[in-house]
């Protein structure tokens, strides 16, 4: 039986058919780990701008020193499969809990004043080899757009609290910690791979963190998930936002919702563009499953651990192409340790 991907119209959880759109969420959290958005409220006319400037920039500032890079490699002529590396070009903006501007060396002043903040890395990477750049996009817009992510953001995690039966509001203060919220952005190209057989656009993971929000290339395929031991397309459309959920919630809803495993496979033509957005938990949040959920269970018993964020970002980034239940299994180890107190009230 062909399984068919979920795509969920947004605009319907404001009139009579929200029921049916609640149950496609819960459907997709508990099943999938992966959903689509359509008519999400942000505006098309933005994310065209958004998507226009992302590919003219790596056009202009990125293309050409990664190709330069690949060849400086040999990664054209390899004849066996690559596993420590991605084939991507990538950077990444900081916007919670505050931007990373103050942080980018010898940014000129026209850039201040007419382009955006943010620093970024062209990332293929192979013992560490990294190569720091700055990112040229249009400041006003990128920072219009993060905002309509976060928004959205926060209505999904208060539409999963709905579905859980959890207090309103409660992720949103979960993930608070004293600082609020960790909210980033990657912005990534996928170029034309002549090995993609080989190579890897991005290797098989899960994320690390809350709630992931992915604008994607509409034109140019390769983001798959696995799901019952195969992998299906994330299927791309235009204007849409794909949603999937990241270690966190599988935590804190004790395994009810899962986060799942997905790569990115390089095409040999076209480049594809994928901005994923990352709503997480703030660094010293304090990430346990929900009292309320496991009250709710049979046996009540707590199958996952309890543990401050940012301890398991630092065994995660050693660990990210690996599989999650050892992480899990990891942080029991210290999780005796962690104070739990009252959750931080927004």
């Amino acid at each position: 039986m062909e399984l068919t991907f979920p795509v969920i119209d947004f605009s319907k959880l404001n009139g009579e058919e929200r029921a049916a759109a609640m149950e496609m969420i819960k459907d997709a959290c508990e099943n999938w780990g992966f959903f689509e958005l359509v008519n999400h409220g942000i505006s098309h006319e933005l994310m065209d701008t958004v998507e226009r400037l992302t590919k003219e920039h790596y056009r202009k500032c990125m293309e050409q020193r990664f190709k330069e890079m690949v060849a400086s490699k040999g990664l054209e002529a390899v004849q066996s499969e690559i596993n420590d590396m991605d084939w991507e070009s990538t950077f990444f903006l900081r916007h919670l809990p505050e931007s990373n501007m103050s942080e980018i060396p010898d940014l000129e002043e026209d850039y201040r004043s007419e382009f955006t903040s943010f620093s970024y890395t062209v990332s293929m990477m192979k013992n560490g080899l990294m190569f720091n750049l700055f990112f040229s996009g249009n400041r006003k817009v990128m920072k219009e757009f993060a905002v309509e992510l976060e928004k959205l953001a926060e209505q999904l995690l208060d539409l999963l609290c709905e579905n859980l039966g959890l207090e309103p509001g409660y992720l949103k203060k979960v993930f608070y910690g004293s600082k609020g919220p960790t909210f980033g952005t990657k912005v990534s190209n996928y170029p034309p791979c002549p090995k993609p057989d080989l190579i890897k656009g991005l290797r098989a993971h899960t994320d690390a963190g809350g709630i992931i929000l992915l604008f994607q290339d509409d034109k140019v395929s390769g983001l798959q998930l696995l799901k019952d031991g195969q992998w299906i397309d994330v299927p791309p459309m235009k204007h849409s936002i794909v949603i999937n959920l990241g270690d966190q919630l599988e935590v804190i809803t004790n395994g009810k919702y899962k986060s799942v495993m997905h790569r990115v496979i390089a095409q040999t033509d076209g480049t594809r563009m994928s901005i994923a957005s990352f709503y997480n938990p703030g660094s010293d949040a304090v990430i346990y499953p929900a009292p309320a959920l496991l009250e709710k269970e049979a046996d009540k018993s707590q199958v996952y651990p309890k543990f401050v964020f940012e301890d398991y970002m630092k065994l995660y980034a050693g660990l990210k192409f690996q599989a999650k239940e050892p992480r899990f299994e990891a942080m029991k180890t210290v999780e005796s340790a962690v104070n739990l107190g009252p959750i931080a009230t927004v």
